[in-house]
């Protein structure tokens, strides 16, 4: 298995809702969570500890809220807020 993304919850259906631009950004975004948290974690399915925090990030237009789940290999978008600015 490797490292991916992928949206969870209401994410999902806000997704289609938002501009794509918007969307795109949110996506791009996501990926560079995902190569960082397989950079950090390795051997992610061994891995015993604790999931790390999840965030917040800013983007042009709003901000999306993720969860990092390291045995699963796995970021997922929790939240999506378009602002329109």
């Amino acid at each position: 298995m490797s490292w991916k993304w992928e949206y969870a919850f209401g994410a999902e259906e806000a997704a289609r809702t938002v501009p794509a631009d918007f969307l795109a950004a949110v996506e791009r975004k996501a990926g560079e969570l995902v190569r960082a948290a397989e950079a950090l974690h390795i051997h992610g399915r061994a891995y015993e500890g604790i999931d790390p925090k999840g965030g917040e990030i800013i983007v042009s237009g709003g901000w999306f809220g993720y969860q990092v789940v390291v045995r699963s290999e796995r970021v997922y978008v929790v939240q999506i807020t378009y602002l329109g600015f």
